[in-house]
């Protein structure tokens, strides 16, 4: 075999590799639970001082409100309507009426936490971004005025 063609082959292999390996990398890549905790933090902030342009950042992923897999969700605390979120096919639904594959109705878990004053930690299964595969994932929800809002991240 000449050296040509042991290049070629080695750059096959590698690519094959590559291809295989880059998904999974991509797969794992995900915020944390401090991350999600301080964009929460960040997100409160916002909407205490400008709740119409806080819910618009939210929306548009603009102020640093869309990292990775992390962004804020939230909803009316008077009839549970999600207004804002990355999760596209839930906003405008009743949050309360959310549940996982799994029949958790982690909807109501989340609307009850975000009628407290506190930051309070819901489990439950949804997918990531881009995804219809549920996993695991944990959301940090608080009240912030008139809305519930949240940041999750997914283990």
């Amino acid at each position: 075999m000449n050296r040509r063609t042991r290049l070629a082959i080695s750059a096959v292999a590698l690519l094959l590799c590559l291809g295989v390996a880059l998904p999974d990398a991509f797969a794992q890549h995900g915020g944390t639970a401090a991350e999600a905790k301080a964009m929460l933090a960040k997100a409160v902030a916002a909407v205490k001082a400008d709740k119409d342009k806080a819910l618009e950042m939210f929306k548009e992923g603009q102020g640093g409100f869309l990292e990775g897999d992390l962004y804020p969700f939230c909803f009316n605390v008077s009839d549970g309507k999600i207004v804002v979120g990355q999760a596209k096919q839930v906003v405008g639904q009743d949050i309360r009426t959310l549940k996982d594959p799994t029949g958790k109705a982690f909807g109501e878990d989340i609307y009850k936490a975000g009628t407290r004053d506190k930051i309070t930690e819901v489990r439950y299964m949804f997918p990531r971004p881009g995804s219809d595969t549920p996993v695991p994932k944990v959301s940090f929800v608080t009240k912030v005025g008139d809305l519930g809002c949240g940041v999750g991240y997914y283990k």
